[in-house]
């Protein structure tokens, strides 16, 4: 089936939805999402989303809290025009029927998370990425311009390579005419032809054995990017929460918000003592990648599993109050957060690099734009700060629309593309050889390439990697097309731009720790 569409977006989460929203109102919009449409990281973001709100707040605070947790590797002027639109743009969530906490005044209930100096944290409880999916999936699936595929699979966009071109890397003249979109119930390969391409497709943390993600986060958006010869960057720079839930075989693993640092959770040894304070002065309210490190560090001289998260003198009834899916996801397993410690490891969280893009969400292959974590907009450096990245989706989004809808009219659909060609394809024993692949390749990054890292780790990973490479891209040739094999396809590529960048960067900065570079004393 061939479709004609002004606007194509790929992904559902905050990202994809804020952006067809703001489109629709001038064409019709289709998104594509590979599994349900509220299936996304955003649905899985507990803590929040920062914005300045208040006094004795400011938009010189934010911006300088953000750029101290990216060590000062992120780009000044989209750090400022990010916090600055921070208000209106979360002020739009709150119109479209997003619900945050309020206290007894009326007044917004903010929280305060590590690396912020004010508390500017606003929540829906520990699911506040679940309300703003909701809030806006409703709006999305009443709007009369917007349609969604569900459970469909974008296999690649598509650019001058389908129509025989051959494009370097370096090339300015790329363009975006669409996507290859896949439906796994039929086989059937759709060619979505479309005006403007939007990817909104989240983050890679399958990369991993153990990640917060959902399973649906497989790099595919920045992996379709790189394959068309479009820029990608920073993909060193990975973040591990610190505190997901230990509880081995979960898959997702379960995050235990910042928020409950914030709110006061003290990070301790199995033996109850606090340790956050060797390490950084802020305790256990530090940046990310620095109590990530800590733990790690914690748990190989210990030999312990996990390290706790001890609430236990905090007011019972309002840790219940405002945490109650952890509550109650701790309760299931037999822990009592008011009476017990809460046992948890870093997992493979979030993505600071991804598809380079411009103010306006611009990638540098014409036509096509990207936002969220598949994007790498210098906002976040060398290091998130916490409730970023919900604000950083709202907020190129926006800036996305307002340049889709520039020229979008005056852009002819490209007649000469082929359909997707599936000659020679058979069936064979692909499932078995994608799980094993897919293992293995997930254990070669979380043993070399996780929260510390050295040379020779980045190069044994990087000759393993090239082997799984070659059998998958035989494996492709010669299958039918399939979600597994386009998802192994995708990891594989994105962890071969995490390596190759990992190794290039010749400093240990932000999330990106070697001990062949140590970082130099302040």
């Amino acid at each position: 089936m061939r479709k004609k569409i002004e606007f194509l977006v790929i992904g559902s989460g905050i990202a994809g939805l804020t952006y067809a929203l703001k489109v629709a109102e001038a064409g019709k919009v289709l998104i594509v999402t590979k599994s349900k449409a509220d299936e996304t990281a955003t649905k899985y973001a507990q803590g929040g989303i920062a914005a300045v709100m208040y006094t004795p707040d400011t938009y010189n605070k934010h911006i300088e809290d953000t750029l101290i947790a990216g060590d000062f590797l992120s780009d000044e002027k989209i750090v400022r025009m990010t916090i600055t639109e921070s208000t209106k743009r979360v002020k739009e969530l709150i119109e479209w029927g997003t619900k945050f906490d309020r206290n007894e005044n009326g007044e917004f209930n903010l929280g305060k998370e590590g690396g912020h100096s004010e508390n500017r944290v606003l929540h829906h409880k520990d699911s506040t990425g679940l309300e703003i999916e909701r809030a806006l999936l409703d709006k999305i699936i009443h709007h009369p311009n917007i349609e969604i595929w569900e459970n469909h699979f974008t296999i690649d966009i598509i650019t001058q390579h389908h129509l025989g071109e051959v494009v370097k890397r370096s090339s300015k003249n790329i363009r975006c005419f669409g996507a290859y979109v896949l439906d796994p119930k039929t086989g059937q390969v759709h060619t979505v032809l479309a005006k403007k391409t939007m990817l909104a497709t989240g983050g890679i943390g399958n990369l991993y054995q153990s990640t917060t993600n959902p399973e649906i986060a497989t790099g595919d958006g920045i992996a379709m990017v790189y394959r068309a010869k479009g820029m990608v960057e920073k993909m060193e720079f990975i973040q591990f929460h610190p505190t997901s839930l230990y509880n081995p075989g979960e898959k997702p693993a379960f995050l235990i918000s910042e928020a409950v640092r914030g709110f006061g959770g003290i990070l301790k040894t199995a033996e109850g003592v606090s340790f956050m304070e060797k390490y950084d002065s802020r305790g256990s309210l530090a940046p990310r990648d620095i109590v990530a490190r800590a733990i790690d560090n914690e748990l190989k001289v210990s030999g312990d599993n996990c390290v706790y998260l001890d609430c236990r003198h905090l007011n019972a009834n309002s840790l219940i109050l405002n945490f109650p899916k952890i509550y109650a996801k701790c309760l299931s397993i037999g822990i009592n957060i008011t009476k017990e410690m809460i046992p948890v490891v870093p997992s493979a969280h979030y993505s600071c690099g991804g598809i380079k893009v411009d103010e306006f969400g611009r990638s540098s292959i014409a036509n096509l734009y990207a936002s969220g974590e598949c994007s790498s907009t210098g906002l976040h450096g060398a290091n998130r700060l916490a409730s970023n990245s919900l604000l950083e989706s709202i907020v190129f989004s926006h800036s996305a629309s307002l340049d889709a809808l520039k020229d979008y009219d005056s852009i002819p659909y490209e007649q000469q593309v082929p359909d997707w060609n599936a000659e020679g394809a058979v069936l064979n024993e692909e499932m078995i050889l994608i799980t094993q692949s897919t293992k293995e390749l997930q254990s070669i990054m979380s043993n070399y390439v996780g929260i510390v890292r050295s040379n020779l780790r980045l190069t044994r990973a990087l000759d393993r990697l090239k082997i799984i490479y070659r059998e998958t891209e035989d494996l492709y040739e010669k299958s039918i097309i399939s979600v597994e094999i386009c998802e192994l396809r995708n990891l594989i590529n994105v962890a071969h731009l995490v390596l190759k960048m990992a190794l290039q960067r010749k400093e240990s900065r932000g999330l990106h720790y070697s001990i062949d570079y140590p970082p130099k004393k302040q």
